[in-house]
């Protein structure tokens, strides 16, 4: 498996290929998915969004897309994280996040969120966040729509308060 964080001609089908193979984004949210593609092919590094690609074969089989949130010196945001459903299990999600942890925290990160739904089809998500060392910090009722709640995960990597 080989990394990759540069953007080339045909990422976003790639991106909305994962996403839709996913099975649990809906339609709105794979075009915001693909929209950050474009938004970071344009405006390169002043977008505020990262991106990871893992191939396999010269195959896309999973990205992460990440950044330092807005008005804040050290809180960063996992915007996504998706892995070929077909290649699911076999610790590439966790390659994704701990490789992206890694660059976070070497450009000044303290503190990452992830934000998901509460519903039953983000269960597996939810797991997975928890598993790779996140806590739920909050859950907003409702947010995303009726008995949509939004999960936020968060995780320390860097010397912060709850390291004190």
């Amino acid at each position: 498996m080989e990394w990759r964080e540069t953007l080339r001609a045909g990422d976003e089908a790639l991106v909305e290929h994962l996403c839709q193979a996913a099975g649990n984004f809906r339609e709105d949210e794979v075009r915001v998915a693909v929209e950050l593609v474009v938004e970071r092919r344009s405006r390169g590094e002043a977008s505020g969004y990262e991106f990871l690609f893992l191939e396999e074969d010269g195959r896309g089989i999973g990205y992460i897309c990440y950044g330092q949130i807005p008005c804040t010196m050290t809180s960063w945001d996992v915007y996504w994280i998706v892995v070929d459903p077909a290649l699911q299990g076999r610790g590439i999600g966790r390659s994704l996040l701990t490789e992206a942890e890694s660059r976070m925290a070497a450009a000044g990160a303290l503190r990452i969120y992830i934000d998901t739904s509460g519903t039953e089809d983000y269960r597996a998500s939810r797991a997975f966040y928890e598993r790779n060392g996140y806590d739920l910090a909050a859950r907003l009722p409702d947010f995303h729509g009726p008995f949509d709640d939004k999960i936020i995960y968060s995780k320390p990597i860097g010397a912060s308060r709850k390291n004190e």
